[in-house]
């Protein structure tokens, strides 16, 4: 087997046990007999999503779109345009609709408990998506997504496969205190701390945007200019965005520079084909089947896990010719 794929491999079997979910408890209303449980076309749900930030986004909204009207039920959906505030309205106004269920894929982990305490005195289940809200449990029925956290794990592990056991590493950082970002950050450092001679010489925010990767990038570069060896960014556009202002430097990225990144969109597949792209540790947006599966389940009153995780690998350039003609997002 090619070392790369062996490795790709090995990645995604660590990624695997520790997306492991945890047992199932009763969640949402109670269970309903036979005959009145509820069909797609006859419930209407809510989904809150946080904006049309990256790729990743939009192939999520898209996914969630799509999904409700091959099913034929009854979808309310809001972009927040990256504003809490509006997350929040559009919640309340999903709760004096009487929605059946909620969706929501929350910008920042904290500020929730309120918007919560209201959506479960309303008897409105809610569904975290992609991203977790820091609340009590009880606040949800369930979390649809990732583990961020080995998501970090497996951003190191594939930038040690990489660069080897010496770096010095600039990061770009999600959206401040968002789930991801904060996770991927933490992973990652879990893992170099077994690589001393892996430095961390930069940390700093790009807002999961590649338009504000490029310009933190830049001053990376002239903070620390050709010191860098590698770069870890949290999300593939803000990783388009370092190549472009690393070759605007006169530098060649995923040669002088290795980076890793995380999403496995459409654009990482393209970037290591052009050589530019070192590794891609997958996050799989196409959520929306799960979710409505998941969704009809809650409001008949059946038992749910608390976290459902999606399915994940990660990617070399040797994967990205066979895989980027069949990549969906």
């Amino acid at each position: 087997m090619n070392p790369r794929r062996m490795a790709s491999l090995l990645i995604a079997l660590g990624l695997v046990a520790g997306c492991a979910a945890p047992g199932t408890a009763p969640s949402g209303p109670q269970a309903v007999a036979p005959s009145d449980r509820r069909t797609y076309g006859d419930v209407i749900i809510g989904f809150s999503q946080l904006g049309a930030e990256s790729e990743w986004r939009v192939a999520n909204t898209n996914s969630i779109k799509d999904t409700a009207a091959e099913l034929g039920l009854e979808l309310r959906f809001s972009d927040a345009q990256q504003k809490q505030d509006s997350q929040i309205e559009a919640v309340r106004k999903f709760i004096v609709q009487k929605v059946d269920l909620i969706g929501l894929s929350p910008i920042v982990e904290t500020g929730w408990d309120e918007v919560f305490e209201e959506a479960r005195a309303a008897g409105i289940p809610i569904i975290l998506v992609d991203r977790r809200a820091d609340v009590p449990e009880d606040l949800y029925t369930t979390y649809l997504g990732s583990d961020f956290l080995e998501e970090g794990r497996n951003a190191a592990r594939a930038l040690v496969e990489v660069v080897g056991s010496q770096a010095e590493i600039v990061e770009l950082v999600g959206t401040l205190d968002s789930a991801p970002a904060n996770d991927r950050f933490r992973g990652f450092r879990e893992v170099l701390r077994e690589y001393p001679d892996l430095h961390i010489l930069d940390s700093e925010s790009g807002d999961f945007t590649r338009a504000r990767g490029r310009e933190v990038m830049d001053e990376f570069l002239r903070r620390h200019g050709a010191r860098i060896t590698a770069v870890y960014a949290h999300n593939d556009d803000m990783a388009v965005g370092a190549i472009e202002a690393i070759t605007a430097y006169g530098l060649r990225p995923g040669v002088d520079i290795k980076i890793v990144s995380v999403d496995a969109t459409r654009s990482a597949f393209e970037a290591m084909l052009a050589g530019t792209l070192n590794a891609t540790v997958e996050c799989n947006p196409l959520l929306g089947p799960q979710f409505f599966e998941l969704a009809l389940k809650v409001i008949n009153g059946e038992a749910v896990p608390k976290w459902v995780p999606s399915h994940e690998q990660v990617f070399f350039p040797d994967d990205a010719e066979d895989i980027l003609p069949t990549r969906g997002y």
